[in-house]
């Protein structure tokens, strides 16, 4: 775990036996063990300290794992602790009881420990997900930002939740085809990438809550240009050809974040690329780069205009197109990257903004002080 908390993880089953090695197995990763042998314990146990997560037998006498599962739901000072199952039952309507309980996953007898760990530590990592955007929500109200930010904080439920939506479901499909590796190993992946999204949303707004300081050093502009294109193919695995225009040389720089340029520049590109339907071959997609000068209030500032020829902006969204999450099939305004890029660029003192060009399609421009 990245974090510097230490996971407390609480073990629940009535054969000691079986409890020993998984203690062994987690203490050795670093994680805190507590043992309890019923499920009247268990509860017990809770009530003095909240674990990070429960591994809770299912067979066990007087109370079962599925009715201490429920008594834990039931209450508000635990619904949100995560439970894993350990059960002798294969059945799927066994796993299904459990699920309905309120399990998060399933695990059956004899367990490996490797695959344990492996289910534990995937459960703590959304663990820290959850509390890092607790963190990120009070740390915004503390803040109090401009009202972009606000708009912001009132999409991170609705897009955090369905990333989790994806990754319960990934979960559910391992659960009933573990004897298939090639399904298991997609379905992990799958939900690596959705768990990466939704860190980096998080890094993201905490990025704009604390108004981090860029810093800045001399790029070449055909560099950055060139580098944002390659590293669009790359994320998006994208095989097409981008048309670039400049009068500028190789030799022409400017005082720019390469990392925050390429992040805001292949941000534009994708939109731009999701601006097509779906079926749209990849050479039908045509996108062309403009670069040259512009002029505010007598500075000059670079512009880059990302230029295509996809279904344009859908009105629904014309009016919200840089409020977060704002998302169309066919147009561009996904998720929080136009708002991330906007605000960024304002704080360079520059400006991004959209425009529908005349014959279809629209011309996405960044401006970056010269």
């Amino acid at each position: 775990m990245s974090t510097q908390h230490k996971s407390k993880i609480l073990v629940v089953d009535d054969q000691p036996i079986n409890i020993k090695p998984l203690q062994r197995k987690l203490e050795r990763q670093g994680m805190e063990v507590l043992v309890a042998y019923n499920g009247r314990e268990c509860l017990n146990i809770v009530e003095q300290t909240t674990p990070d997560l429960i591994l809770l037998d299912v067979m066990m006498p007087e109370m079962d794992g599925i009715e201490t599962c429920q008594h834990l739901k039931a209450n508000p000072q635990t619904e949100t602790i995560p439970v894993i199952f350990i059960t002798a039952k294969a059945s799927k309507e066994g796993k299904l009881e459990g699920l309905d309980a309120g399990a998060v996953d399933y695990i059956t007898k004899p367990i490996d420990l490797d695959e344990t760990l492996a289910r534990v530590l995937t459960q703590l990592r959304l663990q820290e997900i959850f509390r890092e955007n607790l963190d990120l929500q009070e740390r915004l109200g503390d803040v109090r930002k401009s009202a972009a930010v606000g708009a912001i904080t009132q999409g991170i439920a609705h897009n955090l939740n369905n990333l989790l939506g994806v990754v319960v479901g990934y979960l559910d499909l391992i659960k009933n085809g573990y004897d298939s590796p090639d399904m298991v190993k997609r379905s992990v992946g799958l939900m690596d990438n959705s768990i990466t999204r939704m860190v980096n949303i998080i890094r993201q707004l905490g990025k704009i809550a604390n108004d981090e300081r860029i810093e800045l050093v001399p790029n070449s502009i055909s560099s950055l240009i060139e580098n944002s294109i390659e590293r669009f193919k790359k994320e998006h695995s994208i095989e097409t050809s981008i048309q670039v225009i400049t009068d500028w040389d190789d030799s022409m720089q400017i005082n720019a974040n390469a990392e925050t340029f390429e992040i805001i520049l292949v941000r534009l590109l994708i939109n731009a690329w999701e601006s097509y339907p779906k079926e749209t071959p990849a050479k039908d997609r045509v996108i062309t780069v403009e670069a040259g000068t512009t002029s505010s209030h007598g500075i000059s500032q670079l512009e880059i205009n990302v230029i295509d020829q996809g279904a344009g902006i859908d009105p629904s969204i014309k009016e919200a197109i840089f409020e977060p999450f704002t998302t169309s099939k066919t147009s561009v305004g996904r998720g929080m990257g136009l708002t991330i890029a906007r605000h960024t660029l304002r704080n360079l003192g520059g400006e991004a903004r959209i425009t529908e060009n005349p014959e279809g399609g629209v011309t996405a421009t960044m401006v970056h002080p010269l």
